[in-house]
C-alpha cells in the first residue's frame, strides 16, 4: 500500500518535470535584433533611430504556450545616422544616457492565438521609470537555422507608448507628439 501511495505521489512531480523540460532558452542574436523608435517631428516628418547594442534572453515553451523575454538596451548606443542628433538624444534634456545608460523590457506574459505568438506583455524601464507595455506581434516564426544548426525563434513586434510617462517630455511644448513608436525586430538562438 505504501509503495502504491508513493508511486501516486510521484506522478505529479514527474509530470511537472516533463512539462518544465519543454521550456527552452534562447539568446538574443544582436546581428538580427534591432530596436528602433519613431517620433513625429512637427507633423512634417518622422525622426527615427535605433539602439545598436542590445542583449537578452527568451524562454519559450511552445507546447505550454508560455514564455519570458528579457531585453536590455544600451542607451549610449543610440544611432540616428547623425552624430549631433545622437548627442542631443543622449543628453540630460532627453534620454540622459549618462545617468540612465540602459533601458530594459521584461515580459510577464506571451500571448498565443493557436500556435502563433500574438503579443508580449511586460514592463519597460526607461529613465529609471517602469511602466507596462504590450508589444504586438506582426510576424512570428521558429525555424532551424542552416548556418548555426540550431533553432531560431523571432519576429517583428511594435508598440506605441506615451514617452512622457517615462519622463522623456522634450519638445512637447513645441508641439512634438507624445507618441513614440517602438519597433522591435528580434531573433533568438536556442542555447
Amino acid at each position: 500500500m505504501k509503495k502504491t501511495l508513493l508511486a501516486l505521489a510521484l506522478v505529479p512531480a514527474l509530470f511537472a518535470s516533463a512539462v518544465h523540460a519543454e521550456i527552452a532558452t534562447y539568446a538574443i542574436d544582436p546581428t538580427h535584433t534591432f530596436v528602433m523608435f519613431e517620433i513625429d517631428h512637427f507633423g512634417t516628418s518622422t525622426n527615427r533611430g535605433r539602439f545598436d547594442k542590445k542583449e537578452g534572453t527568451v524562454q519559450f515553451d511552445r507546447a505550454g504556450k508560455t514564455g519570458k523575454v528579457d531585453i536590455t538596451l544600451d542607451v549610449t548606443s543610440i544611432s540616428t545616422g547623425t552624430a549631433p542628433f545622437d548627442g542631443h538624444l543622449k543628453s540630460p534634456e532627453i534620454l540622459n544616457a549618462a545617468a540612465y545608460p540602459t533601458a530594459r523590457f521584461v515580459s510577464d506574459k506571451i500571448v498565443f492565438n493557436g500556435d502563433k505568438v500574438t503579443e508580449v506583455t511586460g514592463q519597460f524601464t526607461l529613465l529609471g521609470k517602469t511602466h507596462p507595455v504590450t508589444l504586438k506581434a506582426n510576424k512570428f516564426n521558429c525555424y532551424m537555422n542552416p548556418m548555426v544548426k540550431r533553432e531560431v525563434c523571432g519576429g517583428d513586434f511594435e508598440a506605441t507608448i506615451k514617452r512622457s510617462l517615462w519622463g522623456a517630455s522634450y519638445g512637447l511644448n513645441y508641439g512634438f507628439s507624445d507618441d513614440m513608436r517602438l519597433v522591435v525586430q528580434v531573433e533568438a538562438v536556442k542555447m
